[in-house]
């Protein structure tokens, strides 16, 4: 058997033992430190500058925020569209933001795509396509992809588009906090949706 099919027999075995736990309530919510009762342990974020900043034209939302960039390069494509049957969670999504969890402590560096080192759109790419969701490469084509949801409909494994300009990204983990590769120094961590602008919301399935 050759590498790849290994790769995708146990990618597959992945998935469909993590959608057990979730659908047997095994897969629990770790809730960032400072927020709702949460583990300690858990590094959390919250209200310090950004070491990196991006742009983008015609932004789904305003305001602003900080936090660092997730550009990158390049582009994808796959299954990373479809109508969100709101308010119901993505279950695929919900796997991969159990996946993304397990990279927490991490480094952040710009433009890695990990699994040693990733940007925010890296590791939202990552987990994602564990879960046989092939997500485009920056913040602004996720922003554009995918199914956009309000936030009063916001579910644990949407994707969050952050800041002004779009110029940085997370997975929506529940209890108002978002699991992101923050920037450097800091790496993979929990931080409060609140310290953020939010750009765009979007669902895939």
């Amino acid at each position: 058997m050759s590498s790849t099919a290994s790769c995708g027999r146990f990618t597959r075995l992945l998935t469909g033992a993590l959608m057990g736990f979730l659908v047997a309530g095994a897969v629990t919510e770790t809730v960032p430190a400072g927020i709702a009762g949460a583990d300690p342990g858990i590094p959390v974020v919250a209200n310090s500058g950004s070491a990196e900043t991006g742009s983008a034209s015609d932004p789904v939302a305003g305001g602003t925020g900080s936090a660092s960039s997730g550009s990158g390069t390049g582009s994808g494509s796959g299954s990373a569209s479809g109508s969100a049957n709101l308010p119901l969670a993505s279950p695929r999504a919900m796997v991969a933001l159990a996946i993304a969890k397990s990279q927490t402590g991490k480094p952040y560096q710009w433009g890695a795509t990990g699994p040693n080192a990733y940007d925010c759109s890296g590791l939202v790419q990552w987990a994602y396509r564990w879960v046989g969701i092939f997500l485009p490469r920056t913040t602004w084509q996720q922003a554009r992809a995918g199914s956009p949801v309000p936030l009063s409909a916001i579910q644990p494994g949407d994707v969050v588009v952050l800041n002004a300009d779009g110029s940085h990204e997370g997975l929506y983990v529940g209890n108002g906090a978002v699991l992101n590769a923050y920037d450097y120094g800091v790496g993979v961590v929990y931080s409060p949706l609140s310290q953020f602008k939010i750009y765009a919301i979007r669902r895939f399935f």
